[in-house]
């Protein structure tokens, strides 16, 4: 007898692989290979055999794949057929595959029970019987097939439950995906002032629009109903003068597609700004589809930004404007006030000298105005007491009102005191009194209440605020045109009666001083007008200076005047002069530097001009101080910018045209 350690049928090659493994498998145990070629040659029809000459070979075949049935020799060296089944049944990959014991000897029941006990399902004695060994395996061979088969379905099934499950899954996942994106969709188009159409020409060529989706609401207002049903066409409304350019752009359409921009009026008058957008339909020429979005919010807002831009623009052209008439007004004034002191003037030539001198202030008060449009003026904030104001104000306006209006004055109880710029709130005050009056051609009251109130949109803090109301009964001003009223040389004035800087200057000073400003109108009930300012219970540190005493005051003894203005230098040495000052003058800050440097002069005070060719004012006082720290110095400018509020704060300013009095305090011995 031969032991063989290794499979001794042949494997398959690759081509016979996909045809073996379709086939089922039968695993056939015996250390006598005589034996496995001649039970392979009788098994071979109806299954693969596998040989194996040992209880281990055919454990590992076992792992390998899968069989039908296994015929297992009983007696075998090292392993016999128990131990190798035992070890089979125990395997959860083997248990539950069938064997067949093959014995030539112990045909007793004892030995029988003793397979059956080890998992064996059959027995065939040897010499085995062709025909009965093919029988019993067949019957296995099929059961396997027919549980492969079931095993197979059972699969499919489960695959294809699993991919109809997949595909319920996924398609729950795009029809929520769906839904949220028609969500959002729904909610942008809710949100927008737009309305979907279709449309048809008419014989006029026009567009008659049917409303398919959106929010024609939104964009319509009242007239949604009539336009819903039919008995408004959206074309009706469409202001007249852009009617043409709509009518011409549908006709000219060369490119299947119009974007027009234009007016649309609402029943209550109010008119908006529309952006349409179609495109011709490709089932017929005649037929149109696109959208309506209202831009009017758009446009106010474009108008407002170009607005703001040619504010700023006229506030840097008034500043640099502002400059140079101011030193011309420095000049006048300068000279006048020389003049006046030096030469006694009677009759006519006083009245002609005082008319020079009040054109001259005028124009000084109207840069003043322009610059408090401008927001650049410079403001010195005090504490105002509220009937001090109302005494102040009503002292310069008593007058000019006439007899047919009244000022009725409330004020408040409270001990609270406004805190701004004293001279340009009076003068903020008159201006809206002015205006009240004008509009009461027939008379009437004008109330001006001061009381407190809170703190205005966006401005938190601790502090107090102060209204000053103006209410009038006159004929009040237009919706559309009570936005407009502050723009700068707008009025609702007739033409010569008003510069339109009124309002626009008081706008700009509350603004300016931290405040906050509204009009409220009715056309045939009159106009209110607020002003918001900060308020204070206690007389603010920076009050305003008190004005020269009539005694002696004493004074530098010697001044360096530093001017490229030459008409300025010469009038204000002069005063200076005439002050008793020792005085020495510089066209610019290389000369006046020249001049220090050159002959070791010394003076007690520079007072230099700001914006200067070269060098400005600050440097020049910088370079100064750093040299000779004794100097004491001073800036002068026609025009109060931001960085004139910015400067050191122990440098002082004065402003051009220079009122004499508080230069001379300025030149005081400290």
């Amino acid at each position: 007898m031969v032991r063989a350690e290794a499979i001794t049928a042949p494997e398959p090659g690759p081509e016979l692989a996909p045809e073996a493994e379709r086939r089922p498998r039968v695993l056939l145990v015996d250390d006598d290979e005589r034996n496995l070629l001649a039970l392979s040659e009788v098994l071979e029809p109806i299954a693969s055999v596998v040989t194996a000459t040992s209880g281990r070979i055919a454990l590992r075949e076992l792992l390998k794949d899968e069989f039908a049935v296994i015929l297992l020799d009983v007696f075998m060296p090292e392993m016999d057929g128990y131990e190798t089944a035992s070890l089979i049944r125990k395997r959860a990959q083997t248990a539950r595959i069938p064997i067949i014991f093959l014995s030539a000897v112990n045909k007793e029941t004892e030995h029988l029970m003793r397979g059956y006990a080890m998992g064996a399902v059959d027995y065939v004695f040897k010499p085995v019987d062709p025909v009965v060994l093919k029988s019993k395996v067949a019957v296995f061979v099929d059961l396997f097939e027919l549980r492969q088969q079931v095993a197979g379905q059972a699969k499919a099934e489960q695959e294809l439950r699993e991919a109809r499950l997949r595909a319920e899954g996924e398609r729950l996942v795009y029809e929520r995906e769906l839904q949220q994106a028609q969500l959002r969709q729904a909610a942008i188009l809710e949100a927008l002032p737009l309305a979907m159409y279709e449309a048809w020409l008419d014989d006029e060529g026009r567009l008659n629009r049917r409303f398919i989706g959106g929010d024609i609401a939104k964009i319509a207002g009242d007239d949604t109903e009539a336009l819903g049903s039919g008995a408004l066409r959206w074309c009706d409304r469409i202001a007249e003068a852009d009617v043409a350019d709509l009518e011409r752009r549908i006709a000219g359409s060369a490119n299947q597609s119009v974007t027009a921009n234009y007016r649309w009026t609402r029943r209550d008058g109010s008119a908006i700004h529309v952006i349409d957008q179609c495109v011709r339909s490709s089932e017929s020429e005649n037929i149109w589809v696109g959208t309506l979005i209202d831009v009017t919010a758009q446009r106010e807002l474009e108008q407002q930004l170009v607005q703001s831009r040619k504010a700023e623009a006229l506030g840097q052209l008034t500043g640099g404007v502002a400059h140079d008439f101011n030193n011309l007004l420095a000049a006048v004034l300068g000279g006048l006030r020389l003049i006046e002191g030096r030469v006694e003037l009677r009759g006519r030539e006083r009245q002609i000298f005082d008319q020079m001198r009040s054109a001259a202030e005028k124009g000084a008060e109207l840069v003043r105005r322009l610059m408090a449009f401008a927001r650049k003026q410079e403001l010195s904030p005090s504490s105002i007491e509220p009937r001090a104001l109302r005494d102040s104000v009503a002292g310069l306006v008593d007058h000019a009102l006439g007899d047919h209006v009244k000022v009725d004055w409330r004020l408040a109880d409270k001990r609270l005191r406004l805190y701004a710029d004293e001279a340009q709130l009076e003068l903020a005050l008159v201006n809206l009194l002015i205006n009240a009056r004008d509009a009461m051609p027939d008379g009437g009251t004008i109330s001006v209440a001061i009381e407190p109130v809170a703190a205005p949109d966006g401005r938190g803090g601790a502090n107090e605020w102060l209204r000053i109301r103006v209410s009038d009964e006159g004929d009040g001003i237009p919706a559309e045109l009570v936005e407009r009223v502050t723009e700068p040389f707008f009025t609702t004035k007739e033409a010569g009666k008003g510069t339109g800087l009124g309002l626009s200057m008081v706008a700009g000073f509350v603004e300016q001083s931290g405040g906050a400003f509204d009009i409220a109108s009715e056309v045939g009930k009159g106009t209110q007008i607020d002003m918001v300012l900060p308020a204070t219970r206690l007389e603010s540190a920076t009050v305003a200076a008190a004005r020269p005493e009539d005694g002696p005051e004493r004074l530098v003894g010697s001044v360096l005047l530093v001017d490229d203005d030459a008409s300025v230098r010469l009038i204000l040495s002069e005063h200076l002069r005439d002050l008793g000052l020792e005085v020495a003058v510089a066209e610019d800050a290389t000369d006046a530097l020249r001049l220090l440097e050159s002959n070791g002069y010394r003076p007690d005070f520079v007072l230099t001009d700001l914006s200067m060719p070269g060098m400005d004012g600050f440097n020049l006082l910088g370079a100064i101080g750093e040299r000779w720290p004794d100097i004491r110095g001073a800036i002068m400018t026609g025009n109060p910018q931001e960085r004139v509020q910015r400067c050191d704060p122990r440098v002082s300013v004065i402003h051009k045209p220079i009122e004499f009095g508080e230069l001379r305090r300025l030149l005081a011995c400290t």
